[in-house]
Order: C-alpha cells, then structure tokens, then sequence
C-alpha cells in the first residue's frame, strides 16, 4: 500500500469518527428535550458548543494525531525509519569506498 492509501483511510477514520460523534451528540440532546431535563433552544446550544469544542480540538491535535498514527503504521509493517535508511546508506557508502580502494590495490 501507499502512504497516499493509508492518508486517505486515516482521514476517513477520522471524518467517520466525528460523524458517529456528532450523531451521539444529536441524539443525547434530542432524547433529554424528550424528557424534558433541557428546552430545545438549550439542546441546540449543547450541540453547538460540543461541536464547536471538538472541532477545534479535532484542529489542533489532528496533525500530531496522524503523525503518531502513520509512524505506528509504518513500524507496524516493518517500514525503515528514514534515520535506519540514512544509517544503512552511510554504511552502503563506507562499504563501496573500501570495494573500489581494494580493487584499486589489486590492479596496481
């Protein structure tokens, strides 16, 4: 799979999320105006602060969210951290540079 793949099913992970959320929500609200604990009108605002509360958390911790959720992923497949990567080219090079400098001790 690509990073793009995994991109587009976190997001929609996150958008289902807070669909079922706001859903709930909805429902909560709608059950107590039934029972008459809250008006409609305060229905209304609980929704809309609940909303609005999430939304802005959504906005501020999503990116890190989906940082920690891709690395966990990537970890999960056994995906190289670029740091790995970085190691392993360094060690490819020094390895390379010792191959040439025998092959060069060779042909003198």
């Amino acid at each position: 799979m690509d990073s793009n793949n995994w991109l587009k099913q976190l997001l929609m992970i996150g958008v289902g999320t807070t669909s079922l959320m706001a859903e709930k929500i909805r429902e909560v609200s709608d059950q107590w105006v039934r029972e008459g604990k809250i008006n409609p009108d305060q229905a209304k605002a609980f929704v809309d602060d609940l909303m609005n509360q999430l939304k802005s958390d959504q906005g501020s911790n999503f990116e890190a969210q989906m940082q920690r959720q891709m690395r966990n992923m990537m970890q999960d497949l056994g995906v190289a951290r670029q740091s790995e990567v970085d190691e392993l080219r360094g060690r490819i090079d020094r390895l390379e540079r010792q191959v040439r400098d025998l092959e060069n001790k060779l042909w003198r």
